[in-house]
């Protein structure tokens, strides 16, 4: 909870002055009894109607004030909590985004989406309950034992009794629940996860036909959930039954004892109503302080969670920028690279060694899980590599800085990623400042601009996230002209034409070709056809190289690339797609 604290810098006034308000709140809540003591020894019993009225005034009197005050208690504890909470969401966000690849695949994209949400809510509400009523209970059970010490000492006994008797019931259920609240959010947060990707994936859970499998996975967390939650309820609902026991039994004490002080002129019939309302004034304080160390304990335990991901540093980038590259000169060089995934086993990559001069183009292929978009997301510096150099400009790239290399490199992820928007905010995604002329002559690269020109509204045509009112064909076109707003250096595409068919596949490549003299082309792709012209063609088997080359060297002298060009030279001549 520490790391946290310094979001609420901003907010030190109200964090102060909202527990002063809820103070005064409760010294005239503390204060009622004694004027109605007072009302019952000296108006009721004189029959004075007037100085009845006269107190009652003063009564109502602490009520408006005591209510003026828990009101603006109210608004300050609001401003504060809101205030922290909205701060913690935006740092937390700008935190996950600058965290690497490997931090974020450690966590979780839904355990992330979970911190950021459920968790900063359950701090944020422990932050209000705190400034509302974390300094009020205390000083309650506190001020209304001094009250009825003040009253009678020896009737005060009764109190010292039934407070620690109710405090020893909270001690014993907290301790049982408090475990177990944290189990139910854990159960809570499994569901969560379970029905993010559900959502997610909703297409090929019905293409597979598995909707009953889901919704019984679903069922069976929900089942647990429910059962951690009557679980913990079932303990919590025994509270409020023993609290109100004792109380009941202490009043009924109080009466007992107190009406013989009463026979013996030790105390008053008003002095008496007072112990009485103390004596619930410290059961409903010790029954809310019970519930604010539930809300205390979920929010400490949110509050861990959320400083796990700011315990994580940072991607780590560098400031060298890289150097200026003339055409026909190298931009890009692996030398003798090896990565392997935290967590992921054996090596991915293993000694993988090119270069690419600008202006050049570059094909990578291989078989599933051959490691082909490793490489493309070490060239970015989305990952590091454990041994060996990814050089880019004449420098390494973990030496570069990280936002400027990017500026640099066009990107194509092998899932066309689009945001809800028009077309145009979409295609301004890499570059704000391009104008309306740059993104068409990107779309018409791309082979997009027959199909959005004819959408109704153009570069304004709405787009469903994540594409969903696209096609397959469609998005992989519209995220590779978004790559090429504004030229890059490096067009990085990771198998992102899978979509296409031949045809459009070969006029994009002929395309950039004729169009971005200048930009280096990295195409992945398990189509030999898309790759052939290549200037040198990487085949990857199993994380190591297989074979560096062009096409016809490839074909004389590596089995793995002549075995992939041969099966798909039979298919496509036995009337397949191609």
């Amino acid at each position: 909870m520490r790391p946290l604290l310094k979001y609420l810098k901003n907010y030190r006034l109200q964090l102060v002055l909202g527990p002063v308000f809820k103070l005064l709140e409760a010294v005239f809540e503390l204060i009622v009894p004694v004027v109605m003591a007072d009302i019952i020894d000296n108006g009721v019993a004189n029959h004075d109607s007037a100085y009845i009225w006269r107190k009652t005034g003063i009564i109502v009197l602490l009520g408006v004030c005591g209510l003026g005050f828990a009101v603006t208690c109210q608004f300050l504890a609001s401003r504060c909590a809101y205030g922290f909470g909205r701060e913690l969401r935006d740092a937390l966000y700008r935190h996950i985004c600058s965290l690497s690849y490997e931090s974020v695949d450690r966590f979780g994209a839904a355990s992330l989406v979970n911190r950021l949400t459920n968790d900063t809510n359950t701090v944020q509400n422990g932050v209000n309950m705190f400034i509302r009523l974390a300094t009020r209970s205390p000083f309650l059970v506190i001020g209304a034992a001094v009250m009825a010490v003040t009253i009678d000492l020896r009737l005060s006994v009764i109190f010292f009794i039934a407070a620690p008797l109710i405090s020893g019931v909270i001690f014993v259920i907290m301790r049982k629940t408090v475990p177990m609240y944290k189990t139910a959010q854990q159960k809570l947060d499994r569901a969560a996860t379970l029905t993010r990707e559900s959502i997610e994936g909703s297409r090929v859970i019905r293409a597979f036909s598995r909707q009953g499998l889901e919704c019984s996975v679903f069922d069976r967390s929900v089942d647990e959930l429910t059962i951690a939650s009557e679980s913990v309820g079932r303990i919590s609902a025994i509270l409020n039954p023993f609290s109100f026991l004792i109380m009941d039994c202490g009043i009924a004490a109080i009466l007992w004892f107190g009406g013989e002080r009463i026979d013996t002129g030790s105390l008053t019939q008003g002095e008496l109503t007072a112990f009485t309302n103390y004596m619930t004034q410290i059961l409903l304080a010790l029954v809310v302080l019970a519930n604010l160390i539930v809300t205390f304990t979920k929010a400490f335990a949110s509050a861990n969670r959320i400083s796990e991901v700011f315990a994580v540093e940072p991607e780590s980038s560098g400031t060298d920028v890289p150097g200026s590259v003339q055409p026909g000169d190298e931009i890009l060089r692996f030398n003798d690279v090896s990565f392997t995934y935290k967590g992921g086993g054996d090596c991915s990559l293993k000694n993988i060694s090119f270069s690419l001069k600008k202006g050049g183009f570059l094909g990578i292929i291989g078989g599933t899980g051959s490691g082909k978009s490793t490489v493309a997301q070490l060239i970015p510096g989305f990952y590091e590599p454990q041994s060996g150099e990814v050089i880019y400009g004449g420098k390494d790239v973990k030496t570069l800085d990280k936002a400027m290399l990017r500026r640099r490199i066009g990107w194509v992820a092998q899932r066309a990623v689009l945001f809800s928007g028009s077309v145009r905010e979409n295609m301004r995604f890499r570059c704000p400042d391009a104008s309306d002329e740059d993104i068409i002559k990107a779309l018409k690269t791309a082979q997009a601009w027959d199909f959005v020109e004819k959408m109704p509204d153009g570069l304004d045509s709405r787009i469903a996230q994540g594409g969903r009112n696209l096609s397959g064909g469609q998005r992989q076109r519209i995220a590779i002209a978004r790559a090429l707003v504004g030229s890059p250096e490096v067009l990085i595409l990771d198998d992102s034409t899978s979509a296409l068919d031949y045809a459009t596949d070969l006029r994009l490549r002929r395309a950039l070709s004729e169009e971005l003299p200048e930009t280096s082309v990295v195409m992945i792709s398990q189509r030999t056809t898309s790759i052939k012209d290549a200037d040198c063609i990487l085949v990857l088997d199993e994380g190591s190289p297989a074979g560096v080359g062009t096409h016809d060297e490839l074909l004389r002298d590596c089995a793995v690339y002549r075995e992939i060009f041969n099966s798909q030279m039979n298919e496509k001549g036995g009337g397949g797609n191609g």
